[in-house]
């Protein structure tokens, strides 16, 4: 069967353009240089599913036409990742349930810090069904869906891909295990977080996203976490073949 995959943010924590910068990137014109934090949906079996809800939610959500969710993947709690959490009432009470949700045991925890109130029962929040996994690498099903899931961190932060079918979504990577290469074994269709082309301390440069690809066998790659330094042409051109810039909006196609 077919699924879709679309970007609903393609930024990174700051977004693009970046608050009181001036600079050719920020300044331009073109859709493609303008990225809201990084999210997506996908779609297989006639589920919705996003993942992520970072600050910029509730203005992807109206962009992009979101008006029903059946679920969220989360792959960890930072705030441009996590920060538009609360924007899930609105769809608990159109579709008069809770969202189920999949994270790994030590974002639940983490939620359970910061977002205490989901917690209370008789409260107005945002409500959730969550369900946590404990290994590191895995498949899990999750509203009738085969979810593969493995984890990485970035710096001390554990954060969490997921894989459905012949697609991946692998954000925020800075240092993993090689084991990650077997969950990710026939991955066709591959998103992949990498700030900028030089390196940085907390995401891949584009030259270990091209190798971390290739270690995986990805057919196709799609560069996601972009900040405000290239131009989206700019860092096209930088990439061989087989190897894309994300857009916001930027939709895929994969075999589930």
């Amino acid at each position: 069967m077919q699924g879709t995959f679309q970007f609903l943010g393609t930024g990174a924590s700051a977004g693009v353009p970046v608050i009181g910068c001036k600079c050719k990137v920020c300044a331009s014109s073109s859709p493609q240089n303008k990225r809201y934090r990084p999210s997506g949906v996908i779609r297989a079996h006639g589920k919705a599913i996003v993942i992520d809800m970072g600050p910029d939610f509730r203005s992807q959500a109206l962009q992009f036409g979101i008006d029903t969710l059946d679920g969220m993947l989360l792959t960890h709690t930072h705030y441009d990742h996590i920060a538009g959490i609360d924007e899930a009432r609105i769809f608990n009470v159109r579709q008069k349930k809770s969202l189920p949700c999949m994270l790994s045991r030590s974002s639940l925890e983490e939620i359970k810090k910061r977002y205490y109130y989901f917690f209370n029962v008789e409260g107005l929040s945002a409500k959730f069904d969550f369900f946590p996994f404990d290994d590191d690498i895995g498949t899990a099903e999750f509203l009738g869906l085969q979810i593969g899931y493995c984890n990485f961190y970035q710096t001390d932060m554990k954060v969490s891909g997921f894989r459905v079918g012949e697609f991946a979504y692998i954000s925020d990577i800075q240092k993993y295990e090689e084991s990650i290469f077997t969950a990710l074994k026939g991955v066709h269709k591959l998103v992949l977080s990498a700030l900028r082309p030089e390196a940085s301390p907390f995401h891949l440069s584009f030259e270990e996203a091209i190798a971390f690809s290739k270690w995986v066998g990805a057919h196709e790659t799609y560069i996601t976490h972009l900040g405000h330094f290239f131009d989206h042409a700019e860092m096209q051109a930088m990439l061989p073949h087989g190897f894309h810039i994300a857009y916001d909006g930027l939709k895929l196609e994969f075999r589930c």
